[in-house]
């Protein structure tokens, strides 16, 4: 069984910068509407590849909403790599049960399973983060 780290022990803090990471590289070029073209592409491929399916094609306000989404997440991981406080781990754990929701509602509504990939990762570093604050009993108590 793997031990989950302590919020208050510093190696939370190398799980909260580990999350950091993931999402910068995964994000980043998600940021811009040049970026997003390439990794929208690099993603259809990779689906039709792997016979997950592809995605669906361009159009403006999904790219709005891609770069939305990849400016906030930038900003977040850069927050979490140069200040990877306790907290910061407990708001981003909060954060990936949500977007695993919606990963999850989007496969049920038909999405491409490329999502598969990314919501196995999201759940991971989601439990990572949130377990310890669980085992702690904390969770509910917090004033992180």
């Amino acid at each position: 069984m793997i031990r989950l780290p302590d919020p208050s022990h510093p190696s939370y803090a190398r799980v909260v910068r580990a999350s950091a990471r993931y999402d910068f590289v995964v994000t980043a070029g998600f940021a811009t509407p040049w970026t997003y073209v390439l990794v929208h592409r690099a993603l259809s491929s990779l689906g039709g590849t792997l016979g997950l399916g592809g995605l669906p094609a361009l159009d403006p306000m999904q790219t709005l909403y891609a770069n939305l989404m990849g400016s906030v997440v930038v900003v977040w991981a850069l927050l979490r790599l140069f200040r990877p406080l306790p907290a910061h781990g407990l708001y981003d754990g909060a954060a990936r049960v949500l977007f695993a929701m919606w990963q999850a509602y989007a496969l049920a509504q038909g999405a491409t399973r490329l999502l598969w990939l990314f919501l196995v990762v999201e759940v991971s570093f989601g439990v990572a983060q949130l377990l310890p604050w669980v085992r702690r009993g904390e969770l509910r108590t917090s004033r992180a």
